[in-house]
């Protein structure tokens, strides 16, 4: 059972450069190799052969790292982050694709990093375990100077690594790619031949040299011109690399900056423990906070403009106390952000038609659009109002803040400070004779009453509402103790939503999903009939990520005569469901992620990742002639 395999028999990948290693070092037999190789074969998921041959306990950890370490200098880091599972032979080539089109400049490791394919954490980690390597988090204020002051910056910038400590005589240097003989030679030259190699992330390693450059161990401090610059590009940075959030969180040896960009979080850069609280404090003038409490959550806002670009953004700030400091996030709201129109947000052809005819041109009654923050509701939203803003119609609007600009209605902004108050503009909304009412953000009972009886009156409401689904938001109002008759009776239709990134034009290609995809959505392969998936290999377009932008899934439900009966009867939300699915030709969530992913917009991960899968969804075929054909 265990001989060679037949001649006929199409001859076996070489193996992993690990395997290699292992079978060298006389740790596994050739016989033990073949036996993994006919295990990984009828896998259903792919998997590498050292993963196979650690689950079958053929080699153990201890063995992996033992080879490793005889041969630190024959591992190419691709391969062997491949052979431990942590990087598919697919996102290998696009970061080598980008290592090429950046002429070599760039390493393979910051590439991965980049293109989010494995943190910095991670990979630092696994080196770390795999060479025996100290595991450090360089902070430049506990180096002695000393030992700063012997090394060459820009070289050490180059190669990066920095000093750490001294013991005996001997210097801990810590480096970002202790493999690269070239860097260890040069820490040599300064430092001794007898350092002790040591490991960290390139960020903080990075960080810290940039803040030894800026002298931030001088007595003087931090200037607050720094501080101030600092803000300034991280906004600026942010708002040019279509970030919707920053966040800048408090670490025990500094600050670090994660920009949040398609929806995904990304970590930016670090920002040393001394000027961390110049920033925070300069954060703070800009927003109206007071910079002497510490103790207490505070909020603000910033209304930036960028002398360099002309570039003019609200920015909302919000800060929150934690162990290590104050955590801040601002929120981006760019000025020249533009309304889409209805017809562009992205729904299926026949969903739109049902929107449009169903809900918009409904003269009265309550347009709920829900999702979870961050899901584009706003901007649906604020279609939706473009789409009634004609000169016979009257629109008045309750908002916090004013995000988009529309001119020829009403917009109000709340704030607090004045006493201007959601409850007290409500109050006085309806005496403005408006056709059309827009409030910000169903809230609280309050402001769910409102917009009830303003619907009860003849009016039109539009808002938004954060639920998991369309029944969802049902069910909320429900749990707000609003009697279901009135619910019944005023709501006309609840929009649910999502966004998903998009599939990169640039370097989209066929995609096959496998087995195990194809379970977790629920369905059998015959239901993918006629689908044309696809998935980004990653370019420079794209950050090597393979997506490119954001593309919105929908759920519309339109409340008919069956569906008011079950919430009339405070019918389960499975029952609804299954009465909205039958008669209104409610289309799920999953089901439009499907749908878009069908046609290569995003990808099957990206559905099974970000949508809830209450239904089985119904086959490619039926979903298409339900919603129509995307162009």
């Amino acid at each position: 059972m265990n001989g060679e395999p037949s001649p006929a028999a199409p001859a076996p990948s070489p193996p992993g450069d690990v395997v290699a290693l292992l079978l060298k070092e006389h740790l596994i037999t050739e016989a033990q190799v073949r036996h993994g190789r006919r295990v990984q074969d009828k896998l259903e998921s792919p998997r590498g052969l050292l993963t196979v041959l650690l689950d079958l306990q053929i080699v153990t950890p201890d063995q992996v790292r033992q080879a490793v370490r005889a041969n630190p200098q024959s591992m190419r880091l691709g391969d062997l982050l491949i052979d431990l599972g942590h990087l598919r032979e697919s996102d290998l080539r696009a970061a080598l694709a980008a290592q090429q089109a950046s002429g070599g400049r760039k390493r393979l490791g910051d590439i991965l990093v980049e293109s989010r394919v494995i943190s910095e954490h991670k990979l630092t980690e696994v080196l770390a375990d795999l060479f025996g390597l100290p595991l450090i988090e360089p902070r430049v204020t506990e180096i002695e100077r000393g030992l700063l002051v012997r090394m060459n910056l820009r070289r050490a910038q180059e190669c990066g690594f920095i000093p750490v400590s001294q013991a005996a005589g001997r210097v801990t240097v810590a480096f970002a790619d202790p493999l690269d003989a070239t860097h260890k030679m040069a820490a040599e030259q300064m430092f001794g031949a007898n350092i002790v190699p040591a490991i960290a992330r390139r960020s903080l390693i990075l960080e810290g040299l940039a803040a030894f450059e800026r002298g931030l161990r001088s007595v003087s401090g931090p200037s607050e011109h720094t501080a101030m610059q600092l803000v300034v590009d991280l906004i600026r940075e942010a708002l040019e690399s279509g970030t919707s959030d920053i966040h800048i969180e408090p670490l025990q040896a500094g600050l670090r900056v994660r920009f949040r960009l398609d929806g995904v979080m990304i970590e930016h850069r670090r920002i040393d423990r001394e000027l961390g609280a110049a920033v925070v404090s300069r954060i703070k003038v800009l927003a109206g906070a007071d910079i002497a409490e510490r103790r207490r959550h505070q909020d603000g806002r910033i209304k930036f403009e960028d002398p360099q670009s002309g570039t003019t953004a609200d920015v909302r700030a919000s800060f929150y106390v934690t162990i290590h400091g104050e955590k801040v996030v601002l929120r981006l709201l760019n000025r020249k952000t533009e309304l889409i129109s209805i017809k562009d947000i992205g729904m299926g052809p026949r969903m739109l038609d049902r929107f449009i005819a169903d809900a918009l041109d409904v003269p009265t009654g309550v347009v709920i659009i829900t999702g979870p923050t961050g899901s584009g509701k706003t901007t649906t939203l604020y279609s939706a109002v473009d789409h009634l803003n004609t000169p016979d119609t009257c629109i008045v609007t309750a908002e916090d803040p004013v995000e988009y600009v529309v001119d020829g209605i009403a917009q109000c902004s709340i704030n607090a400070k004045i006493n201007r108050t959601f409850e007290e503009t409500l109050r006085h909304i309806v005496r403005q004779d408006p056709d059309v009412i827009v409030l910000g953000e169903i809230r609280d009972r309050f402001s769910a009453d409102t917009a009830i009886q303003a619907a009860l009156t003849g009016h039109k409401v539009l808002t938004t509402f954060h639920t998991e689904d369309a029944i969802g938001g049902l069910l909320r109002l429900l749990n707000m103790n609003i009697e279901a008759f009135l619910i019944s009776s005023t709501v006309v239709s609840v929009m649910a939503q999502r966004l998903l990134r998009r599939v990169c034009p640039t370097c989209a290609e066929p995609y096959a999903p496998t087995a195990s995809e194809i379970r977790r959505l629920g369905v059998v392969p015959q239901d993918l009939r006629g689908a044309t998936f696809m998935a980004g290999k990653g370019c420079s377009a794209c950050r090597f990520t393979g997506y490119r932008g954001r593309i919105c899934v929908f759920e519309l439900l339109v409340l008919n005569e069956l569906v008011k009966d079950a919430i009339l009867n405070r019918r389960t939300s499975y029952e609804i469901r299954r009465v909205s699915i039958e008669t209104s030709g409610l289309v799920a969530l999953v089901e439009d992620g499907l749908y878009k992913a069908s046609y290569g917009q995003t990808t099957v991960q990206e559905v099974l990742r970000h949508l809830p899968r209450v239904v089985k969804p119904r086959p490619v075929e039926e979903i298409r002639r339900l919603l129509g054909s995307l162009s």
